[in-house]
């Protein structure tokens, strides 16, 4: 008997140490509630083993494919490709969601050594011939196939990411394409931390005497971190997007607003976080792996695959909303400046630094309206429930709190969310406030996509919506700014987008659509903001309870217009400044990236260019995200949105009818049709900037004027 527990005691040991090997966590789907990820029992030394190892599985399902002696299908190639790296993907959208949301530094140095190598296998799979035959095999007998449109799509899609990401290339350019890829990916992964690095050294101590101005909670907020630095009295101020923006808004003290502006427009120029080489570098390699697989430009090759299809379309929109908006710009400015001279009692030449805060006056003068004055009724917890219950209302779903799903940081909390019938739909997953381990902005994410299984199962969706809003203090909930409002409304259409999702191939359910659709969705939901019938089902002060009075309803309403051109123009020049990085066709032309910005922005310039200060070396959406020579595409679906809420607010806001339409055609297909098919079907028309410019209350041009955003081929 004891040599038998002597013995069970080891093979138990033995189980033990094989169940806590690094990495092994991700080996099979996890067996919890919904299957969510245990982030409790993950850790940073499970994540690079796995990734070796899925990598490896993934190369091996891959060879599978290649070598099947059967003749090419489109499920035994097709399809059988769609499925393949499931165990890569299942680590992969942990660890590099968790390396925006919860990082530290190990996850930033394992992400730098992991990075080219999956940049390695991806490029692996476009350069090997043999599963190239096969797909092309079957591309070419598409005809003969019988396909449905969402299968058509996915042959499709499979074949133009071969095609056009350099499956032709032969001998030494394969070889070129393959460092050239690398090389990129390790560049866009050092952007990106080199941004969140940089932001998170500012430290701005101040006094009481320089705070007037601000509002109760930013002080309250500053005077907390302080105290944790041991230095009670005093005031701590950071670069975090709310504190920067707030300041800016409300400081009395020109001097420190254009301090605040300086420091947060002159991140990553110099030092050891600089991102002036990098940025250069990356726009090089891009224009070369462009020139490699035959376009002049990398913003002409990226386009092939959006609504837009070339940058002609895109300056075409960009140059139509600037023409558009520049008169009402002109009028804002003048006003801005006069109502500054006015209430200062001198002649004022308004700086980039005093935008935020004179026209806060000025809506208020006019509006008598703060976004301070109307925090007391967004208290986070009502917003949650006013924002839920838009989806609830419109498309019958319900939210309900699973404490019982394991989450990645003490703040984040877990809903399953299920329809009228009771049927599980996902898990949303919402995290609400800044720290130090989260990056700067807001964002939506999966850690588990939607699809149908080969045993056609329906995999429902895990996403997330992670946000840096206020956070509450000692004695005062997270209470919202109307904007902020507006950006949780924002990530949750992009949420809903994943969650509602009903394809049978993961690589088109859910936001894999063309980056100039995606933003449908989310800048749909803001539209809601500014309706009353909406406000008036969740705002109300966290003290008193009542309700928010009609009267700041209807500032909300009336200044929903305010800055409307200045709002556009900045955007515009964010899409311009990215289409130049993109249409570069000679590295000389960004030898100075500050003439160079400067020159692109120049049709859309507000302010003069302020020395030390330049907008692309944090510009991450471009340079390490995925909207390279795609930045347009948040004012083209803005012309959409506008566009597709006209159909609601002529049927009613909350109409089941037409939220159905929009359900079926545009949030459950994912990317399985063409989005200007399913943009049709839904709208019965196509889209113009009409609907966009009536709601921002510009001249409305002559509708025969406006033609669509492109033509069909």
């Amino acid at each position: 008997m004891k040599k038998l527990l002597v013995a069970l005691t080891a093979v138990t040991a033995i189980m033990t140490q094989a169940q806590t090997q690094p990495g092994q966590v991700f080996e099979s789907e996890f067996q919890t509630v919904h299957n969510t990820p245990p982030f409790s029992k993950i850790t940073d030394a499970d994540y690079e083993p796995a990734i070796d190892a899925g990598i490896a599985k993934a190369q091996k399902e891959i060879e599978a494919i290649v070598n099947n002696p059967q003749a090419p299908t489109f499920e035994n190639t097709i399809v059988a490709l769609d499925r393949a790296g499931a165990d890569l993907d299942r680590v992969l959208n942990i660890f590099f969601n968790l390396l925006s949301a919860d990082t530290d530094d190990e996850m930033m140095e394992i992400s730098i050594r992991v990075t080219p190598k999956l940049s390695d296998y991806s490029t692996s799979i476009i350069l090997n011939e043999g599963l190239w035959k096969r797909v092309k095999t079957v591309y070419n007998d598409r005809d003969k196939l019988t396909l449905t449109p969402e299968q058509k799509t996915l042959l499709q899609k499979t074949y133009d990411s071969f095609a056009l990401e350099g499956a032709d290339l032969q001998g030494a350019d394969r070889e070129k394409f393959r460092k050239l890829n690398s090389d990129l990916s390790e560049l866009t992964t050092r952007f990106g931390q080199n941004v969140l690095k940089e932001l998170n050294t500012y430290e701005i101590w101040l006094g009481k005497d320089d705070l007037a101005g601000l509002p109760e909670g930013i002080v309250a907020e500053a005077a907390e971190l302080a105290a944790a630095k041991g230095r009670p009295g005093e005031y701590l101020f950071t670069l975090a997007q709310p504190t920067y923006m707030a300041f800016l808004k409300y400081s009395e003290r020109p001097d420190l607003r254009e301090k605040f502006y300086r420091l947060y427009t002159g991140r990553n120029i110099k030092g050891g976080f600089s991102n002036v080489d990098v940025m250069k570098r990356i726009a090089v390699l891009r224009m070369e792996i462009a020139r490699l697989l035959g376009s002049d430009t990398y913003a002409a090759q990226s386009l092939k695959r959006t609504m837009a299809k070339n940058p002609e379309n895109v300056y075409k929109l960009l140059d139509q909303l600037r023409d558009a908006y520049r008169p009402a710009l002109y009028r804002e400015m003048k006003e801005l400046a006069d109502f500054a001279s006015e209430i200062e009692g001198r002649p004022i030449t308004l700086n980039a630094w005093d935008y935020s805060y004179y026209s806060n006056k000025l809506k208020n003068a006019r509006y008598a309206y703060d976004e301070e004055e109307l925090r007391p009724y967004f208290e986070l917890d009502n917003t949650i429930n006013g924002v839920f219950g838009l989806a609830t209302r419109l498309y019958g779903l319900k939210f309900t709190p699973n404490d019982s799903i394991d989450v990645y940081h003490q703040d984040v909390k877990a809903f399953d969310v299920t329809d009228e019938a009771g049927n599980f739909i996902g898990v949303i997953y919402t995290d609400f406030f800044p720290r130090e381990s989260k990056r700067p902005g807001a964002w939506m994410t999966e850690f588990r996509g939607q699809q149908v299984d080969a045993d056609g199962v329906d995999r429902r969706p895990h996403v997330s919506i992670v946000m840096n809003f206020t956070k509450p203090t000692a004695d005062k909930p997270s209470l919202l700014t109307p904007y902020e409002v507006e950006t949780f409304l924002h990530e949750f259409g992009h949420a809903l987008h994943g969650l509602l999702s009903r394809c049978n191939y993961g690589s088109l359910a859910g936001t894999n659509v063309y980056r100039d659709f995606v933003e449908l969705p989310s800048q749909f939901n803001e539209n809601y903001l500014t309706e009353k019938d909406y406000l008036n089902t969740f705002a109300r002060h966290y003290k008193t309870g009542e309700a928010i009075p009609e009267a700041l309803i209807d500032k909300i309403v009336k200044s929903s217009q305010f800055g409307a051109a200045y709002s556009c123009m900045r955007q515009l020049a964010f899409g311009y400044n990215d289409m130049a990085w993109h249409t570069v066709t000679d590295s000389a032309a960004v030898a100075d990236p500050a003439a160079f910005e400067s020159a692109a922005i120049e049709q859309v310039r507000i302010f003069p260019d302020v020395e030390g200060s330049l907008i692309s070396p944090q510009f991450s959406h471009i340079f390490a995200g995925g909207y390279a020579a795609g930045y347009y595409s948040y004012k083209w679906a803005e012309v959409l949105d506008a566009d597709a809420f006209a159909k609601f607010k002529e049927n009613g806001i909350f109409d089941r009818k037409t939220a159905d339409e929009f359900r079926k055609n545009v949030l459950e297909r994912g990317g399985t049709e063409a989005p200007d098919e399913l943009y049709r079907r839904f709208r019965g028309q196509e889209p113009t900037i009409d609907a966009l410019l009536i709601r921002d209350g510009i001249k409305e041009p002559l509708p025969a004027k406006n033609a669509p955003l492109n033509k069909k081929d």
